[in-house]
């Protein structure tokens, strides 16, 4: 069976510059792909010229096999059983809100009328059928904006930056009630975002964007546990960085040395950990009952600054073996005083190590 949505070699030039380079992924029924990155990555445009309301400079797209746009031809927006819902949700004022989900909906008023009320009784707005939009919340009128996207059962459905508009208390509760009408509806989703954590609660593959081009693509955990370079680790979480030049395939660190497999010698690299992967501890042999090779070796840091952030404390270190800062993230209440000693160690299975630019 062909992919709901394929694009191919997806390239999109303005003035000479390409904004789009060369994007290629496919998306079957059923799958919600997250477009993430940046502002002014390249997402968005490419999502237009997948909904066909723009049109790609090289490159083809293809819908359940069949090409949609290419050299030779384009598919119009309408003829693509594509919907579109973007963050400013586009509600029509003057309509109520089983006018705007049944806007546009073919077939008979029995069949509208049930498809409307089905799709309202799904996003928990049955009841609100008479209200006009400026009488609903900015959750409410996301779940409106859903229903009327869902409403004509599109093949495929692209969102771009649909929950921005929300405050984030209500984020992560329409986000949920979101997917699970979607893969209610077994419907392909494109989904653009800037947002990690959306694209990691709410995807079933990541495609990592920057400067026109996905760097990286995959399961979320596999884009969150192997980064490809530097920038993508720093995109989902703060880093630490720890610099190093290697020596007969080593690098020393404040935590030993580190394997640099076919780096030559004066090469310089940077060691990547997160800084929820560090862990304190009172003395240099405070490691536990049964220390690994993996826990590394312990290194003495001072509390520069330490902070609450909430369910988890921020604590700031300047090391000791070379004044670097590193940052360690504490689950609870940890509120050392600055200037006091303490013993950090790592496992080197979440370390990451690149050469560096």
């Amino acid at each position: 069976m062909s992919p709901r949505l394929e694009l191919q070699g997806i390239t999109r030039r303005f003035g000479g510059v390409d904004v789009v380079s060369d994007v290629s992924l496919s998306l079957e029924a059923g799958q919600l792909a997250c477009m993430l990155g940046p502002s002014g990555c390249g997402k968005s445009t490419t999502l237009r010229i997948a909904a066909g309301v723009d049109r790609q400079t090289g490159g083809r797209v293809l819908i359940d096999g069949e090409v949609a746009s290419d050299d030779a031809g384009h598919m119009p927006p309408e003829s693509r059983s594509i919907g579109l819902m973007f963050q400013d949700f586009a509600l029509f004022p003057h309509l109520n809100v089983a006018q705007n989900v049944g806007f546009g909906l073919k077939g008979t008023r029995h069949e509208k009328i049930n498809r409307v009320s089905e799709l309202l009784e799904k996003v928990e707005l049955d009841g609100y059928e008479e209200k006009y939009p400026h009488q609903l919340s900015g959750g409410e009128q996301q779940r409106v904006a859903l229903a009327r996207a869902l409403a004509p059962k599109p093949r495929i459905l692209l969102m771009d930056e649909p929950f921005s508009g929300l405050d984030n208390r209500l984020r992560d509760e329409v986000r949920d009630a979101t997917l699970a009408l979607l893969k209610a509806e077994d419907t392909a989703v494109l989904l653009v975002t800037h947002e990690p954590e959306e694209a990691m609660r709410m995807a079933d593959m990541i495609a990592l964007m920057r400067d026109g081009r996905i760097v990286q693509m995959g399961a979320p955990f596999n884009v969150y546990n192997t980064p490809v370079d530097k920038a993508a680790a720093a995109f989902f979480s703060d880093i630490n960085v720890i610099n190093g030049v290697v020596k007969n395939a080593l690098t020393e660190t404040p935590f030993g040395q580190f394997l640099v497999p076919g780096a030559q010698d004066g090469t310089k690299v940077e060691i990547i950990i997160r800084p929820q992967h560090l862990k304190l501890d009172f003395d240099r042999n405070g490691r536990g009952p049964n220390p690994t090779a993996q826990d590394g070796v312990p290194a003495r840091g001072v509390v520069r600054r330490a902070r609450y952030m909430g369910n988890l404390s921020l604590v700031e270190f300047v090391m000791d073996y070379d004044q670097s800062e590193l940052k360690v993230i504490v689950p609870g209440v940890f509120m050392p005083e600055q200037g006091r000693p303490l013993w950090l160690s790592m496992r080197r299975d979440r370390c990451f190590v690149f050469v560096k630019d």
